[in-house]
């Protein structure tokens, strides 16, 4: 019986010591090693062995990277304007030893530096850069960070700001501003449209208007060449016809009803070259009429004669005359 008990408990001070002696470390995880109180080395990832009771791991270190989000901080910037600030922090644990011995509370001191660089760098931007240049506060964030972590073996990767919240009056005359600003600018394009329709309009009407002065050209000089081949033809045509005056004027008095047509002549003009052309046709008809009583006379004078020289032959008057007589 006794050594019944003996033998259960050395197997469970086997199983104990097994227990502390055989460690499992996970992948992206690292443990420090202390033997007898002291810094002994830093175990890898996978089965490792460590002697019982004399060495002592400490907890596990994660060394993937990490993200902190720190609650909003009241920053004052260089106008006196008094800003909320929240940060979102990337960091990754290159060195467990360092980040175990030289540092009680990692994330705690990682944010107080964070809280002090944040407004130490804010403190020298007015809001507007504050938030226009969000990236320039990002990297020098980072860079003071980095520099200051660096001893307690955390890397920093990279500082964001997440958000940066003014007081409400700022942010009503903020947005009065960017409305003003949206307005002004939609004004700008408006007017550079309609500047720029107004150019193309006219453009189009200067076209357009080369375009019908050089028909109307082009048609006034056929118009032009046509009537000085009509011309030439009817000249040509009168010449060769050889007319006389008569025809002339008399072609000329049946154009003159033609100047009175239409409603819009109310009052005839009769040309000078009328009295000429009525002189001329006056002309032809008293000439004509000399003519014929030209012919007459000639004809009655050759009667005469004629009866003349019958009643010479005849030896006689005629009956007239011997009536009188």
């Amino acid at each position: 019986m006794v050594v019944l008990i003996v033998v259960l408990v050395v197997v469970v001070f086997a199983l104990v010591v097994a227990s502390r002696a055989i460690r499992i470390v996970p992948q992206a995880r690292a443990g420090v090693v202390e033997r007898l109180g002291r810094y002994h080395r830093t175990l890898e990832p996978g089965l490792v062995l460590v002697t019982p009771f004399i060495e002592r791991v400490r907890p596990l270190v994660d060394l993937r990277e990490q993200v902190v989000n720190f609650a909003p901080q009241s920053v004052i910037t260089d106008d006196n304007v008094v800003v909320a600030i929240e940060t979102v922090l990337y960091f990754t644990i290159t060195d467990p030893r360092s980040a175990t011995y030289e540092v009680a509370s990692p994330l705690q001191a990682i944010e107080q530096l964070t809280v002090t660089t944040l407004r130490n760098v804010i403190g020298g931007l007015t809001l507007e850069q504050t938030l226009t240049a969000r990236e320039n506060v990002n990297a020098e964030l980072r860079t003071v960070l980095d520099e200051a972590t660096g001893k307690w073996g955390i890397r920093i990767n990279r500082v964001e700001i997440k958000s940066v919240d003014p007081p409400q009056d700022i942010r009503t005359a903020m947005e009065k501003q960017m409305r003003a600003e949206r307005d002004r600018r939609a004004a700008i394009l408006t007017a550079e449209g309609e500047r720029q329709a107004a150019i193309l309009t006219a453009e189009g009407e200067r076209q357009a208007a080369v375009l019908q002065a050089e028909g109307e050209k082009q048609a006034s000089v056929l118009r032009a060449e046509g009537e000085a081949q009509s011309i030439d033809t009817v000249f040509r045509a009168i010449h060769e016809g050889a007319p006389d005056r008569e025809l002339l004027s008399y072609q000329y008095l049946q154009m003159l009803p033609r100047l009175a047509e239409g409603d819009a002549n109310k009052v005839f003009v009769v040309p000078s070259e009328f009295a000429q052309a009525f002189g001329g046709i006056a002309d032809a008809l008293t000439g004509g009429r000399r003519a014929e009583e030209a012919g007459t006379a000639d004809g009655s004078q050759v009667s005469d004669s004629s009866s003349r020289k019958g009643s010479d032959r005849d030896g006689s008057l005629p009956a007239g005359g011997q009536e009188g007589r």
